[in-house]
């Protein structure tokens, strides 16, 4: 191991960085653990829609007139939150590269911010957590019972699977905020911070297509 860690640093490179390959560049074992990992969970979501959309098809009545509608303006407004999210990790990223601690954590704060408050949403959406502010019983208390239809069953499945991954990145970042306050990137060597980047992109990636087909498409 010590003889593996001074051929990098003869080359000078950090002990966490490959020497440069002619077909994955300089990526580090971490990236390329991270895009298999996406790849494997993009599988997943790609089987429990394409399952949505079987059920869906097959069905000749997909919404009871006892179940109740979507909120689609307020999940919207969730998916705007959502991108501006992705924004924000952006430039987190952008100053840990420039070795800007406080603004980096500025910017890894909001995005947790952002996580959490799309969590908050999606409890007020099923439970009406929230409701001395919204007005809004939540779904279940209108009748949405997981387990008395498809239409019940595939959209909380879905949603809350997705929901998982949201709470997962919202505490990756958390991590990554408490190790940036800990100076633990300020030599510029930022990609944690980048694998972190990857996993919330996709997260958020996964939100549009799920909110597309679930929430947008006419259910008759």
């Amino acid at each position: 191991m010590s003889h593996a860690i001074a051929e990098h640093q003869h080359v000078g490179l950090m002990p966490d960085q490959w020497p440069e390959n002619e077909h994955f560049g300089k990526a580090t074992a971490g990236k390329l653990g991270m895009w298999l990992f996406l790849l494997s969970d993009a599988f997943s979501f790609g089987g429990l829609l394409l399952a949505y959309g079987i059920l869906r098809g097959g069905s000749d009545v997909w919404r009871q007139p006892s179940e109740p509608l979507l909120g689609i303006n307020f999940t919207a407004g969730l998916t705007f939150l959502l991108i501006c999210s992705s924004v924000t990790m952006v430039m987190a990223y952008a100053a840990v590269v420039e070795k800007n601690r406080t603004k980096a954590m500025k910017f890894l704060g909001l995005t947790s911010v952002g996580g959490g408050l799309f969590l908050c949403g999606q409890m007020q959406e099923y439970f009406g957590a929230f409701a001395f502010l919204f007005g809004h019983e939540g779904l279940v208390h209108e009748g949405l019972i997981f387990g008395q239809s498809h239409y019940a069953t595939t959209f909380y499945v879905i949603t809350s699977f997705h929901g998982l991954h949201v709470f997962s990145g919202v505490t990756y970042m958390t991590v990554m905020l408490v190790r940036t306050a800990l100076g633990k990137y300020d030599d510029g060597n930022y990609n944690h911070i980048e694998l972190c980047g990857l996993f919330w992109h996709f997260v958020d990636l996964i939100w549009i297509l799920v909110f597309t087909l679930v929430y947008l498409i006419p259910l008759d």
